[in-house]
């Protein structure tokens, strides 16, 4: 057996490994708002509920049929997407290029994490609210059945690094693993990461 057959070989080994099980999905996450109930009725009016406009990766999480302008004293965003179903607390999550656009200063959380988070204003035909408190950039992670986790051999607030795999490879560290039995596998960035990863709708990540 010569060198170039063995160079064969072992990069047809690679890239099984690759392509093994040890891989995760990856999906960007666009700029949204979770409001809760007396935002929803604010903002679209008494009694009004979130309309389903379509199911998400996560099980029980929808983009409704609401949108939402978000507004400063520097700039807006219009068209913002909604997410159901209604929470306990108003988080709108953003890029760092969002931010900068608005002039927003916001940390780096994992949703849910609204400390040192910024303020911004919703508005809708209906309504206006002022969310203080309530911006982040999203953290960067991954969503992990406790049976997933036992297969990657990883626990719940775990901080790994994951390679994400495109045309323009990018190694993302210090990405936290959640467990919960009832999320769905998938790498969660935000379109920040994924315009500088290249990322597609069929890229995967490998955790290490």
């Amino acid at each position: 057996m010569n060198e170039n057959q063995i160079r064969e070989i072992v990069a047809r080994v690679l890239s099984s490994l690759d392509n093994s099980e040890a891989t995760i999905p990856v999906e960007a996450s666009a700029r949204h708002v979770h409001l809760t109930k007396e935002a929803v009725e604010t903002l679209f009016g008494k009694g009004t509920t979130l309309t389903k406009k379509r199911d998400l990766s996560q099980p029980g999480e929808f983009l409704s049929e609401q949108r939402i302008k978000l507004v400063t004293a520097k700039g807006e965003i219009a068209n913002v997407a909604v997410l159901g179903p209604e929470r306990k607390a108003v988080q709108v999550e953003l890029s760092l290029t969002d931010c900068r656009t608005l002039g927003i200063k916001a940390p780096v959380n994992l949703s849910g994490d609204l400390s040192g988070a910024g303020d911004v204003y919703l508005v809708s035909e209906c309504g206006i609210y002022n969310a203080t408190k309530s911006v982040i950039v999203a953290k960067n992670h991954i969503h992990m059945t406790p049976t997933d986790a036992a297969k990657y051999g990883v626990s719940d607030s775990q901080s790994v690094k994951v390679r994400v795999k495109t045309s323009r490879p990018v190694t993302f560290e210090d990405v936290i693993i959640r467990v919960n039995q009832n999320f769905a596998l998938a790498m969660h960035i935000d379109f920040d990461e994924a315009n500088a990863c290249c990322l597609d709708k069929n890229s995967k990540g490998k955790i290490y």
